[in-house]
């Protein structure tokens, strides 16, 4: 009972548009692991994830679970049933993983945050990535 108390608090579970929307005003780095009902999150990344926060204990990182069945901003990824990572800073898309490849997922959690901090300190540009390019495209850091 206590490994599911310790996720719940890792990810926070987006199911409608409104709490979509409210996510995407949460200051720092949030990754989104998006899914739908019929497949469910990636729940092989849960302890990568854990662990990624534990390393870095930073409250710019966070991580929500998304169903794509509910929410009208993630319709283009209805259909899919491959693991698909969003990264927002700011509450925009800054970068895409699609595909479990907890290596790269790691990588790109670290430079994203690591990105998400010079805009925020240093008041840096932020680069956004167009979503309708992600759909055909990987987005490796």
């Amino acid at each position: 009972m206590a490994g599911k108390k310790k996720e719940a608090s890792l990810q926070t579970s987006v199911t409608n548009q409104e709490q979509w929307e409210e996510m995407l005003t949460t200051k720092g780095l949030t990754i989104v692991d998006v899914y739908q009902q019929w497949c469910g999150p990636c729940r092989a990344v849960v302890s990568l994830l854990r662990k990624i926060k534990n390393e870095l204990s930073d409250d710019l990182l966070h991580f929500a679970t998304a169903e794509a069945d509910n929410i009208d901003a993630l319709e283009k990824y209805r259909g899919k049933c491959e693991p698909t990572f969003l990264f927002f800073g700011g509450g925009e898309l800054v970068a895409v993983l699609r595909g479990a490849n907890a290596p790269m997922l790691q990588r790109m959690i670290v430079e994203e945050l690591a990105k998400e901090k010079l805009v925020l300190v240093q008041g840096s540009g932020r680069k956004v990535v167009s979503s309708g390019t992600l759909i055909s495209t990987c987005i490796f850091g």
